[in-house]
């Protein structure tokens, strides 16, 4: 994601100078979230809702179920759908109108999570073949911006999933909701050679690559996805496939 803020040179040299002696501004560990919190039910209206916060980064997840036309390809499974609102009020990078580059690579990254992990039996959520299918809408939106949203939306998403139990909705005739997978999205960055997790703005501003990787319960990868215009060596990407399965352990906790 390309939201980089104009950075000084000197704070660029002190933040990669921390890293090469395995130290970072705010002092935690290179392998340390900053303070992790979830709340469901937090949009009354929607079918399942979560707000996550991951240091000073927020973001509110609502699902909501409603009927529709399925894919032409896909005539007898439900659809899912993905969207991401970036706006300025969660930072001043972040403008008003059409979704950006940066909310379509937060909702693709998501979507993709989901979808490949298989969280939701779309194939449960058919009414009448080739006409009519329960739709499953994602809105994601950044409430305040201090680096990985990605992580932050993530997490959001697939708790809201989970807080939907039997939907509200008129034609509604399973027992419950389809879900099965729990997948978590952990973002790694590399700077000045170091591999740290849960990048916060200053050190988004300043790295040289970023790996997502999301996993479900057994370790699986669903999706990947690579940011930044530096590289990342085969060695460095199995390095963050180790972390990013073992923080996507302790962030999955919060699911409860």
């Amino acid at each position: 994601m390309k939201m980089y803020e104009i950075i000084s040179s000197v704070k660029r040299d002190y933040i990669a100078d921390l890293a090469r002696q395995n130290k970072r501004t705010d002092g935690r560990t290179l392998d340390q979230y900053r303070e992790v919190s979830v709340e469901t039910g937090q949009i009354k209206s929607a079918h399942g809702s979560a707000l996550v916060k991951i240091g000073n980064t927020q973001v509110l997840a609502g699902v909501k179920i409603q009927r529709g036309e399925p894919f032409p390809d896909t005539p007898n499974s439900g659809v899912l759908m993905v969207n991401a609102e970036l706006r300025p009020i969660a930072s001043p990078t972040f403008e008003l109108g059409p979704p950006d580059e940066n909310s379509i690579e937060l909702a693709r990254v998501v979507d993709r999570g989901i979808r490949e992990s298989e969280t939701i039996d779309l194939d449960k959520l058919g009414i009448t073949p080739g006409e009519e299918v329960w739709m499953v809408y994602i809105d994601l939106h950044a409430l305040d911006y201090d680096g990985n949203l990605i992580d932050a939306a993530s997490l959001a998403a697939t708790t809201a999933l989970w807080n939907i139990k039997k939907p509200q909705v008129e034609g509604w005739t399973l027992d419950e909701f389809p879900v099965s997978k729990k997948p978590i999205a952990v973002t790694v960055s590399k700077i000045n050679g170091k591999l740290m997790v849960d990048p916060s703005l200053d050190e988004e501003n300043v790295m040289d690559a970023r790996l997502t990787i999301t996993t479900v319960e057994d370790g699986s990868i669903c999706a990947m996805q690579k940011g930044g215009a530096g590289y990342l060596t085969v060695e460095e990407i199995k390095a963050a496939y180790e972390l990013a399965r073992a923080k996507a352990a302790e962030l999955r906790e919060h699911l409860g």
